[in-house]
């Protein structure tokens, strides 16, 4: 038996692979290895360093100390969410293996990667600090999309936000407008930015509500677009103003001879993991948004 769970285990090292295709937002994952786990599971600890500016040299008695600090800031992981499912006993382990491994990719592809992009847009969305329209607009036309995004543009050029690896996260509808504009005008701007990421209008709200699938209905679980949410036309993030730390687990697996209640195995996915804005980086991110 032991032999049969570590062969569905093998499964979980491509789950990974399928939230990568499956996700709009992993271009925005953390670098693993800037961080380091806190005291409890649910919380990581991230390096800060803060430093004086220049002063005044003086000839006679050199330079000015100068401070820095480099501090450790604990962070709570904010999105934890989970499900069990199971998968009827089968007369061989690798066809259940197989069964699993269709069954939790689908999972991740049709689930948990909507729904993690939709928290983690809707986070920097409600960031305090971020830039963003002065009033909600529909665009239109190409022509409309371009002097928006210009308009974001300029606004982080002014707020000194590096230009490298500032990610253009926009609906299909709209990329497809900019792209029948005249192409030397749309050019120009489209390749401003390090990439481009197209996002479904279903995963691109300012404010979503999370089913806890327990409530009268809200046993299906997932998310939805919140009662007083707007559809999010485009964001621009620059990578470094986000905190954002994946980890999927599938922490339990249980055989059909161990499973009390019926002749299944069962498999508890877990997904949990922290989206955040630094706060003295919240201008690196351009918020336009549907009125």
């Amino acid at each position: 038996m032991a032999n049969s769970i570590t062969l569905f285990k093998a499964y979980i090292d491509l789950l990974d692979e399928v939230y990568k295709q499956a996700s709009c937002t992993n271009v925005l994952d953390g670098d693993s290895t800037l961080v380091k786990q806190g005291s409890n599971a649910n919380e990581i600890i991230i390096p800060k360093i803060s430093m004086d500016g220049l002063a005044d040299y003086s000839r006679s008695s050199g330079y000015v100390k100068g401070d820095v600090t480099l501090t450790n800031e604990t962070v709570k992981f904010n999105y934890d969410r989970g499900r069990k499912f199971s998968v009827d006993n089968m007369d061989n382990a690798e066809s259940a293996g197989l069964a699993f491994g269709k069954l939790s990719s689908e999972f991740i592809r049709t689930k948990t990667a909507p729904e993690l992009d939709a928290f983690r847009f809707a986070t920097y969305a409600g960031a305090t600090g971020i830039s963003k329209v002065s009033a909600g607009a529909t665009l239109s036309s190409g022509n409309d999309v371009l002097s928006a995004l210009v308009t974001a543009q300029n606004t982080m050029d002014e707020d000194e936000i590096a230009a490298e690896n500032r990610i253009l996260f926009i609906t299909p509808t709209l990329y497809n407008l900019v792209l029948n504009v005249d192409t030397t005008k749309s050019k120009a701007v489209i390749d401003s930015f390090a990439s481009i990421v197209k996002v479904p209008q279903t995963r691109f709200y300012n404010a979503i509500d999370l089913a806890d699938g327990t409530t009268e209905g809200e046993e299906s679980g997932g998310y939805s677009k919140a009662t007083a949410g707007k559809d999010i036309n485009f964001m621009i993030i620059q990578k470094s103003a986000v905190i954002q730390y994946p980890k999927h687990t599938v922490n339990k697996v249980v055989s059909p001879e161990e499973n009390q209640t019926d002749d299944s195995w069962m498999f508890f996915f877990r997904a949990y993991g922290l989206a955040d804005v630094y706060e003295n980086k919240a201008a690196g991110i351009y918020l336009h948004h549907k009125a």
